[in-house]
């Protein structure tokens, strides 16, 4: 049973994109395993939005275990390997998923999100969110989503590296983040800023 109380309460809010993504995690709790205390099972997520939190808090992967890992591509796509056998699924939410565009929606978050919004707006604005939603949920997962298995490349586990401090700021940085400048271990804000000045 998925504890979707506890995923609203772990987000903040229920939300279309929520939805997806405790759909998405439903699909591979059941076909990759349960969830995961440790390193076992591997998400990729290939968005950072809402449906990332369900991911984390239904799967355990999370970006401190380092089995949670995010590739900034913008799509609503999702890969789950398990470790132990490489078995690895890809689930892509297909492309008329969301059905037909509303402009009345698009109208409103506009307003949402430029604080425009009257009360009456942002009450309706509510009302459309829950509807969708409530839509991916009663939706069949084939509607929702492309599943497919692939090969997988296993990332390596999760290590825990030296820090070194940064000659300019000298704050602790990762050793493996770090860059040499000038004869300085510099962190990647120090490097860069140190590089835009020449």
């Amino acid at each position: 049973m998925i504890d979707t109380e506890g995923v609203v309460k772990f987000h903040g809010h229920s939300c279309p994109g929520l939805a997806i993504g405790i759909r998405a995690a439903e699909i591979a709790l059941r076909e990759i395993g349960p969830h995961s205390s440790d390193e076992e099972i591997v998400a990729i997520v290939e968005t950072d939005m809402c449906g990332v939190d369900a991911i984390q808090y239904l799967t355990g992967c999370t970006f401190g275990k380092g089995n949670l890992i995010h590739l900034d591509y913008g799509k609503n796509a999702f890969t789950f390997i398990r470790r132990s056998d490489g078995k690895a699924l890809r689930i892509v939410m297909r492309p008329d998923a969301s059905g037909p565009p509303n402009p009345d929606r698009q109208t409103l978050l506009e307003r949402v999100r430029s604080g425009a919004a009257t009360e009456e707006e942002q009450a309706r604005f509510d009302a459309l969110h829950g509807r969708r939603a409530q839509q991916v949920f009663d939706a069949p997962e084939e509607a929702l989503f492309e599943v497919r298995e692939v090969e997988p490349r296993i990332p390596a586990r999760a290590r825990i590296l030296t820090s070194l401090a940064c000659d300019a700021c000298g704050e602790m940085t990762m050793e493996t983040r770090t860059r040499r400048f000038q004869g300085r271990t510099l962190c990647i804000p120090c490097f860069e800023a140190a590089e835009n000045r020449l």
